[in-house]
């Protein structure tokens, strides 16, 4: 019997890992907070929502409940961002947020790399380099 809860369990926490990287790496999720946060245009994050919806029936299906849980993950990380957009906005230039998208568009990339089961990457790990993206560029830019 508790080898058949281990196992419910680590579906669970699959199914929210996963979902919780695919919504919170991309870029739509980084720039639609922000244009939320910073002018009221909510467009992006709409769009976004739709799609994750979509998604998340497609992963539900494959992973389980746990894409469900990924919800509290997608509010805290969106919600965040959206509310630190006006602190934020003195130091967000364009080359920053682009390197922040490219960063975010890797990582999704890599996302699909391990559903595909080509090469397991721990994306994880990698999530910093979405911050590290912003602050390198923003360093350099005071050079």
């Amino acid at each position: 019997m508790g080898g058949h809860d281990a196992g419910a369990a680590k579906a669970i926490g699959e199914g929210f890992v996963a979902a919780s990287l695919i919504y919170c790496v991309g870029a739509m999720a980084i720039i639609g907070s922000l244009q939320d946060g910073l002018k009221g245009d909510t467009t992006i994050l709409f769009a976004k929502s739709t799609l994750d919806g979509i998604i998340a029936i497609i992963l539900t299906a494959n992973l389980g409940i746990g894409v469900a849980l990924s919800a509290v993950s997608v509010l805290l990380y969106q919600g965040t961002l959206t509310l630190l957009a006006g602190v934020l906005e003195p130091v967000l230039t364009t080359s920053i947020l682009n390197e922040v998208t490219a960063t975010g568009g890797m990582l999704i990339m890599a996302i699909g790399v391990n559903m595909l089961k080509v090469v397991q990457i721990r994306i994880s790990n990698l999530l910093p380099a979405v911050l590290w993206a912003g602050i390198i560029v923003a360093v350099s830019g005071l050079l």
